[in-house]
């Protein structure tokens, strides 16, 4: 088949060379001429592990390319993807969809003959209809079928999710659109890759409620790590109690600094502000979203209790700046919070992160950026676990010990055994332990 991916950001680019590796014919759009030339090059506007290979490999074989003509990408095509970013509106939280529908009214003008317009952007409840509407208003001459399918990637592992998923959304009602989008998926659905048709409406749903429920189980063990701060439990063997229920399930029930990144900030307050919108509270995200933005300040406070009674003019070492491990992904981090706060205090925040510290420069310039973790950690009265890349999780006690100005360390991600880490000679700060 051949299938337009409008937008070659972080969903566009994956989905669309995981597509071309399906065999299908691929050309990704995107407006930025410097990136569609980078990626001509072979070079990556992100950081995605395998993903410079799997497009290397497909514009090799003739199945992907690049470009910045919509018209001619467009023309022909079986099935047209809406893959541009959807980020928080200033002001209320909603989805600011002016992106979604600049990109609908150039398929409108481009589009040469019947085809499927699918929305892979998360988008708020009702923007497919908006979407169809544009396209009628504008082509009534043309037969466009207008098709939700939410993507469900994980940044750092976003290549095995597109190929092996726990599951396909697939928000329509037109048969022929069902037929272009099983054959679209078609790789997929023959090995047995459940594939859920529903409505358009129930599909964008489904999104936002599934990343909301995430956010609420990582809140949720995040106020049980505080409570087994103060009653003397561990969080560790709480999680994995209660984890091997089938009912709740291990995953998500890691105990940190809060939740960040691209998609659970955003699609909890575009899902408050369209249940506002509905009159139809959903007043358990509305704490899950309080709760997480304090949390993170909390743990500012955290490392400031841990260097002592007068903080100002101590050193702090930030070992990750990412929101998670595997990826350059620096939107709603934790470590801003953080850094912030550790600021605010008068503390001097020397930082390392072996992908984001490009990203994290542009937001934060007043740190001093390190080339790597003992780097960081020199001159330092307190080394911090922010990110839990794995090059942190065996790190060289006796030699950060030698290079430090005091040997304490905060570990928020539970990285570290406590008996290890005193034993070398440590104070050891954990969370929920």
């Amino acid at each position: 088949m051949r299938i337009t991916m409008i937008g070659s950001g972080y969903v566009g680019l994956v989905s669309g060379a995981c597509f071309s590796d399906f065999g299908h014919d691929v050309i990704c759009v995107d407006k930025d001429q410097s990136k569609i030339a980078a990626l001509e090059a072979g070079r990556m506007p992100i950081f995605e592990p395998g993903l410079d290979q799997l497009v290397a490999t497909n514009v090799a074989a003739g199945r992907l390319s690049f470009t910045t003509d919509l018209a001619a990408a467009v023309a022909g095509a079986d099935a047209i993807f809406i893959a541009v970013g959807t980020p928080s509106r200033r002001g209320d939280g909603h989805a600011d969809l002016s992106y979604v529908f600049a990109a609908t009214e150039e398929i409108a003008a481009a589009v040469t003959g019947p085809t499927v317009v699918v929305t892979k952007s998360t988008v708020p409840v009702g923007t497919g209809d908006r979407v169809e509407q544009i396209l009628r208003e504008k082509r009534p001459d043309m037969a466009v079928a207008v098709v939700s399918n939410p993507e469900f990637l994980r940044e750092g592992a976003a290549i095995g999710d597109f190929k092996r998923p726990d599951r396909i959304v697939i928000g329509t009602e037109d048969e022929h659109a069902m037929a272009v989008m099983r054959d679209v998926y078609r790789p997929l659905y023959l090995g047995e890759s459940p594939i859920v048709f529903t409505s358009r409406r129930s599909s964008e749903l489904i999104k936002y409620a599934a990343n909301a429920f995430l956010a609420t189980k990582i809140t949720f063990i995040n106020e049980i790590a505080d409570l087994c701060e103060a009653v003397g439990a561990d969080v560790r063997d709480v999680s994995r109690g209660i984890g091997l229920d089938n009912r709740i399930g291990k995953k998500f029930l890691h105990a940190g600094p809060g939740y960040g990144g691209s998609c659970f900030p955003k699609d909890t307050l575009a899902l408050l502000k369209t249940a506002e919108d509905y009159q139809s509270p959903v007043q358990i995200v509305e704490a899950v979203v309080k709760v997480n933005d304090s949390r993170k300040r909390a743990m500012g406070r955290k490392v400031i209790q841990a260097l002592g009674e007068d903080a100002r003019g101590k050193t702090v070492a930030l070992l990750g700046l990412t929101f998670k491990p595997n990826t350059d992904d620096m939107r709603d981090a934790p470590s801003l919070a953080i850094a912030l706060a550790l600021a605010d205090a008068g503390v001097v925040v020397r930082a390392y992160d072996p992908e984001g510290a490009e990203a994290a420069r542009q937001m934060m310039p007043d740190l001093v950026y390190c080339s790597d973790a003992y780097d960081a950690a020199t001159g330092a009265d307190a080394v911090v676990i922010v990110t839990e890349w794995d090059i942190f999780r065996a790190l060289d006690l006796k030699r950060l010990k030698q290079v430090m100005a005091a040997p304490v360390m905060v570990d928020l991600r539970n990285v570290y055994r406590r008996d290890a880490i005193e034993g070398a000679g440590f104070a050891y700060t954990a969370v929920g332990r």
